[in-house]
């Protein structure tokens, strides 16, 4: 499978990822997919399962249901910027404790400062929310909801591209951007959206489709 597939964008990958974490949340069970260049990962891992599946391409049919199955196993799923799926059910090498989290988050914030241009989504099964790491800290927290379509497009453009629309659309100025001791998170839930900054949180309604 996949071998004559056109490469996904990453704006795709984020696209087809996000409702299988959300569906994960919802049933409240975790996860961990790391999303990066397919390069970069060697020797960062120790497989726990063999690897019967080996660069597939996500968007093919059927996958959605074949990754919600694989990243309920132990360990991370490996996906690149392209859409392959380059490995599941390995425990990453490279982790870095975050206080009052276990050993995904730990994955999570090592891996994602290990390897440049990776994002890992998290799923918690302690409160069924998703997390997204990048550079070694979280960026974005959602829970389980479905977003207005708006909202879920700006979200994905700003995991893929780092574009900041999302931000600006919720009240934060690039002066604040620019200046702030902590890089603020994003926090989606259903129709809502609170970027919590060094200062305090600014929450905006999101309505529209």
């Amino acid at each position: 499978m996949g071998i004559f597939s056109r490469k996904l964008t990453k704006e795709k990958v984020y696209e087809i990822l996000l409702p299988i974490a959300k569906k994960i949340a919802r049933s409240k069970e975790g996860a961990l997919f790391v999303i990066g260049p397919a390069g970069k990962f060697k020797r960062l891992y120790d497989p726990l399962f063999p690897q019967v599946l080996q660069k597939v391409d996500i968007k093919e049919a059927g996958m959605d249901k074949v990754l919600e199955k694989l990243a309920v196993l132990d360990g991370a799923v490996i996906i690149s910027n392209e859409g392959d799926l380059l490995a599941y059910g390995v425990k990453l090498k490279k982790s870095i404790p975050v206080p009052g989290y276990g050993t995904k988050h730990a994955a999570a914030a090592g891996i994602t400062s290990y390897v440049p241009d990776t994002i890992a989504v998290l799923v918690s099964e302690e409160i069924n929310w998703i997390k997204v790491f990048k550079e070694g800290k979280i960026i974005l927290e959602m829970d389980s909801e479905e977003n207005p379509k708006s909202m879920e497009n700006k979200i994905i453009s700003f995991l893929s591209e780092g574009d900041t629309a999302l931000l600006t659309a919720a009240g934060i100025s690039a002066a604040i951007l620019g200046g702030a001791a902590v890089a603020p998170i994003m926090i989606a839930g259903g129709t809502y959206l609170a970027i919590k900054t060094a200062t305090g949180i600014i929450r905006k309604n999101w309505k529209g489709k």
